[in-house]
């Protein structure tokens, strides 16, 4: 697979309107999955009628979002803004999950700048309806550099629930082995240490992880132009945990499709929606390049490359904009 990436499509409003013609979405689009497991659907994570009618009435037992929280500028009316708009898609979260379900949240937190979105997105969380269970950590690869502070190289993720959900303690065991005794324990009148209470030789997931690479252009999973990729290793992670195979799993953040592609590989259901229609189309091709290769992503091409070859102008745009070596030959591994 020759280096063809694709630009972050959101810092580029005309080469989102070169790509819109190739997309089979628009607003209000639903795609239903011929295999009927799976929809998608352009739509807000904020109109709540339209997740309703979709879902029908059928309830989730599980919630993965990660809202776009980089557009907040931390101005205070920014922020106040950003909260209120929170509040309206928590509610139609906490509406389409079941009595006893789950709901995690990916959100930054500015060390710079108080903590925030985080800081007053908890505050905001108190009177949602869910509990809170925990605040898990997933570090990155590569931080941002600094020279007066400490490199920040964290992802924040916040676990609630709603009910009692069930979690599976046995399918969040990480590839990490043990390698430190502790945890000092009297059983049966006998101290004994961890390596021997424990009959798996792997570290159980704890909240702050560390074994999950997040460095994409290295890794087939990479869909180029999504600039707010999670790891499939970590959805993967939260959907064994918290939901059982067949349950419906909902996502209102699609972008890069990696919760859609969890389920899939998980037997998992999921309805996923954007209001954005390129990324609903990358949802949906990356579901398609699965079915048909096997492949998670397509680590350095990119889900439009067919499209931009045979596109003049886009090519032409690709090329003079950033400089990308389109050569036309051996653009796909598979």
């Amino acid at each position: 697979m020759l280096n063809f990436p694709l630009p972050r499509i959101d810092k580029d409003e005309y080469l989102r309107q070169l790509l819109l013609p190739y997309c089979r979405f628009q607003e209000g689009k639903i795609w239903k999955d011929p295999a009927g497991l799976h929809t998608i659907a352009c739509i807000d994570s904020i109109d709540g009628s339209a997740i309703k009618k979709i879902l029908s009435k059928k309830k989730a037992a599980l919630a993965i979002q990660d809202p776009p929280y980089n557009f907040v500028a931390f101005a205070e009316t920014d922020l106040i803004k950003f909260i209120i708009w929170c509040k309206l898609w928590i509610k139609n979260t906490y509406d389409v999950l079941d009595e006893n379900s789950s709901l995690y949240i990916w959100l930054g937190a500015d060390q710079n700048n108080h903590f925030q979105p985080i800081a007053d997105f908890i505050s905001m969380m108190n009177s949602s309806g869910f509990n809170s269970k925990s605040f898990i950590t997933m570090r990155n690869q590569r931080g941002y550099g600094t020279q007066k502070n400490w490199m920040s190289i964290r992802q924040e993720l916040l676990y609630y629930v709603k009910g009692n959900p069930n979690f599976f303690v046995e399918a969040e065991y990480t590839d990490i082995p043990k390698i430190l005794k502790g945890y000092y324990k009297k059983v049966n009148g006998r101290i004994t240490d961890n390596f021997e209470r424990s009959k798996s030789q792997n570290i159980r997931a704890g909240n702050v992880w560390v074994d999950i690479q997040q460095v994409f252009y290295r890794m087939e999973e990479n869909v180029n132009g999504c600039y707010a990729q999670k790891p499939l290793k970590a959805i993967e992670r939260i959907i064994s945990s918290s939901s059982r195979k067949n349950d419906l799993v909902i996502d209102f953040f699609a972008h890069s499709g990696t919760t859609l592609l969890a389920s899939e590989r998980l037997k998992r259901s999921c309805f996923t929606s954007d209001n954005e229609p390129v990324f609903c189309e990358i949802t949906l091709r990356r579901l398609e390049h699965y079915r048909k290769t096997g492949k998670t992503g397509w680590q350095n091409s990119n889900p439009f490359s067919d499209e931009i070859l045979k596109d003049k102008k886009l090519k032409s745009y690709l090329i003079k904009e950033y400089q990308i070596d389109i050569s036309g030959k051996n653009i796909h591994s598979n």
